[in-house]
């Protein structure tokens, strides 16, 4: 699958075809003002059950739901027949799975539609976004729970009114403090669809004025859905002065 450019100041709004856990359709625009955490999963993606749901729920503790929203997108683009919204619904009780959770809408035979607007490459993927909705996480795969803690975090301290100096001091003081994952780390456990370890440093120029420096690091312990390769990509943003750091978690199978 082709990568989707869009600007992460003003990313796509969320495609839905219906909702569970909420009384009535959220949307980015809906949240604005607080942290949005978006965790895009399959029922049956063995990523999303090991890793991305368990850990949903755990931030959703975590966090007061006055200053973090933690939804879940089910974005099916394999096994149609057995992952409908019909079967997603038995699923969500019987995992006490609480958080809001919104299905991913159908285009045809294609790719679900959040999905495509997001170049999402497979599940689990998670995504962040600010106070003012702007994208500033995109993960495939399992994302370390202090990693994304403190990632959280400091979007909480960061004002919904922030100016991008703000933001970009907030960005430096993260990457001073986190750890990199810049180096390959493998362990196959068998269950891996796939994948080949790469190492890339990337500078991509985009149509819509973004450089994007990726580091890439790829930890394959099996259960990412989507195709055969895993990518853990740490992008950090600079578009007109703004950063935004975007890294992707361990795991095989990217949608391509």
């Amino acid at each position: 699958m082709a990568a989707t450019q869009f600007n992460p100041e003003t990313p796509p709004e969320l495609i839905t075809a219906q909702w569970f856990n909420a009384p009535e359709p959220l949307s980015l625009q809906k949240l604005r003002g607080k942290v949005v955490v978006l965790v895009a999963f399959q029922m049956l993606c063995p990523g999303s059950l090991r890793h991305s749901l368990p850990q949903a729920g755990r931030i959703a503790r975590a966090f007061s739901n006055e200053e973090v929203e933690v939804i879940g997108l089910h974005m099916v683009f394999e096994n149609h027949k057995d992952m409908s919204p019909s079967q997603l619904e038995p699923f969500l009780k019987e995992e006490h799975i609480e958080i809001p959770i919104a299905v991913d809408k159908v285009n045809g035979a294609g790719l679900p539609e959040t999905m495509e607007a997001y170049g999402m490459q497979g599940t689990p993927t998670l995504l962040v976004f600010d106070r003012q909705g702007r994208l500033r996480r995109h993960y495939l795969g399992a994302v370390d729970d202090v990693r994304l803690g403190a990632e959280i975090m400091a979007l909480c301290i960061e004002d919904a009114k922030a100016p991008r100096e703000a933001s970009i001091a907030i960005e430096k003081k993260l990457h001073a403090a986190l750890v990199d994952p810049q180096q390959h780390e493998h362990a196959h456990d068998g269950s891996c669809c796939g994948g080949h370890g790469h190492d890339h440093s990337h500078d991509h120029a985009h149509g819509h004025a973004h450089d994007h420096d990726h580091a890439h690091e790829h930890s394959h312990e099996g259960g990412c859905c989507g195709g055969k390769h895993a990518h853990d990509h740490d992008h950090d943003h600079s578009h007109e002065g703004h950063d935004h750091a975007h890294a992707h978690g361990e795991g095989c199978g990217c949608k391509h």
